[in-house]
């Protein structure tokens, strides 16, 4: 993925087909730390332990028809490479939480893309969803 903002749609996609209603982005960089960390929370159903362990396994995907699934294990490859890394909190019922750190000095940070105008395409493409998009800056 060549910004950061693609694959922000790809696990928010990945949130909606796990039955997410409300999907909240955060996007901080916090310069004093010389951090940059996207958040993303979702309403869907959840994944119990088991199942969070292997959605960062690029060989494991719920989806039909699939053999790989590529959307969190290159997030997290992507902020790896930016010396940061990828937590993920899910439970059943309740929903999933994303967050994947980027270290701001780093030479392999991605551009941040078009993260407006992605939330603005997912807000066309799945208008029964709330998308909310929050910067701190």
């Amino acid at each position: 993925m060549e910004d950061l903002s693609l694959h922000v749609m790809d696990v928010v996609e990945n949130s909606i087909t796990g039955g997410a209603t409300v999907v909240v982005i955060e996007v901080e960089e916090d310069a004093a730390s010389g951090v940059l960390a996207i958040t993303i929370h979702d309403n869907g159903r959840g994944m119990d332990e088991s199942e969070s362990e292997k959605a960062l396994d690029p060989f494991f995907t719920t989806k039909e028809g699939k053999r790989i699934g590529l959307g969190l294990p290159l997030l997290r490859q992507s902020s790896r490479e930016a010396g940061g890394e990828l937590e993920m909190v899910s439970k059943p019922g309740v929903g999933t939480l994303i967050r994947a750190e980027f270290r701001l000095d780093h030479p392999d940070l991605k551009p941040l893309g078009d993260m407006k105008g992605t939330v603005d395409l997912l807000r066309k493409f799945h208008p029964e969803v709330s998308f909310t998009l929050e910067w701190r800056i």
